[in-house]
């Protein structure tokens, strides 16, 4: 009774809010609209094929505290828009046609809380099959100087990401606060790019590293916030590829307590010898840190010439850290409209 209650609403939404075509004959002219079934969708689509020709105005229809799942489906092109869901518009199902294909562009820079081209406040969010990129510096361009530059920011909890790509240079993903996780996503910067006090699972993940646009540096991929020993937020980083140009540490300390695990993951030779640096007032107190890897492979998880004070995690942390239940020991990923655990 209730989810036929809720389909009338989703209609009557359709039919009275938006004053469009109905969702058979916007379906239709989406021909490879692979929606899950039973959601009300909102289609975008910069031709005016659809209900809306612009992502933002999409999301701004949808109405506050709203508390059940709504696909907003983006047809494929380049939308030159910040995009932001605020944190009363929860249950959110952004849906593009291909991390190549459907685009989120936007140039803002030099702060990172007004510079994300994608901000996500809300809980329970998932995007699927669509790219964030910060153009400032994306393709690196030598007349701009570099400054932070964020593609997205992600401080809602329950949030998913699957087959989504981040490109920036500077500060590319903020992963502020919250579970999360990231799967068959590509993830591209040179400087502190993956950063914030997210906790969250990088499973599958393809990160790109552009290092060679500073000009002879060394970059850094991550930029954990963990600021207390009692704090359960860090990067895991799971069966990923970390590959690029130019060399790399594969983070430093944004908070004295950060945590990043590398796991099982295959490291090119763009990773410097040392791996990690801890940076600031952390210096001489590396003993609070834990960056770890375990299990890794390629010319760059060589970790003889590492810093003396790498974490050895113990296989009860290894194993409760790399689980998807450090994300998730209440079956939120299940719940989502679709499950992101068991697709490849």
């Amino acid at each position: 009774m209730l989810l036929r209650g809720w389909c009338i609403c989703g209609f009557f939404f359709f039919f009275i809010g938006f004053g469009f075509a109905s969702r058979r004959q916007l379906h239709s002219r989406f021909n490879n609209a692979r929606v899950p079934p039973n959601y009300p969708t909102i289609y975008v689509d910069q031709s005016g094929q659809g209900n809306f020709t612009n992502i933002q105005s999409a999301i701004d229809s949808i109405p506050s505290n709203n508390g059940n799942w709504i696909c907003v489906y983006i047809k494929a092109g380049e939308y030159r828009e910040q995009v932001s869901i605020t944190i009363d518009k929860p249950y959110i199902y952004l849906k593009g046609e291909g991390k190549r294909k459907t685009n989120v562009v936007w140039d803002g820079h030099d702060s990172i809380t007004t510079s994300p081209t994608f901000i996500s406040q809300a809980n329970n969010i998932v995007a699927k099959s669509i790219s964030f990129r910060n153009s400032y510096n994306n393709p690196p361009k030598s007349s701009n100087p570099i400054r932070p530059a964020v593609a997205a920011m992600i401080s809602g909890d329950k949030s998913a990401f699957y087959r989504c790509g981040f490109f920036g240079l500077q500060d590319t993903l903020w992963d502020v606060q919250g579970r999360h996780y990231f799967k068959l996503c590509s993830i591209q910067g040179a400087v502190d790019f993956v950063f914030g006090a997210g906790q969250s699972i990088y499973e599958r993940c393809t990160i790109s590293v552009i290092a060679e646009a500073l000009d002879g540096l060394a970059g850094f991929i991550t930029a954990q916030g963990r600021s207390d020993p009692k704090d359960t937020n860090g990067f895991v980083f799971k069966g990923c590829n970390v590959i690029g140009t130019g060399q790399t540490y594969l983070g430093r300390p944004w908070r004295e307590y950060a945590r990043v695990v590398f796991y099982n993951s295959s490291l090119s030779d763009i990773v410097t010898p040392e791996g990690w640096d801890a940076w600031g007032n952390v210096v001489g107190r590396e003993y609070m840190l834990t960056f770890a890897e375990h299990e890794c492979y390629g010319k760059g998880s060589n970790t003889s010439n590492r810093v003396k004070w790498e974490a050895r995690l113990d296989r009860k942390t290894l194993t409760w850290l790399t689980s998807i239940g450090y994300i998730d020991d209440e079956g939120w990923i299940s719940r989502q409209p679709f499950n992101m655990l068991t697709t490849t």
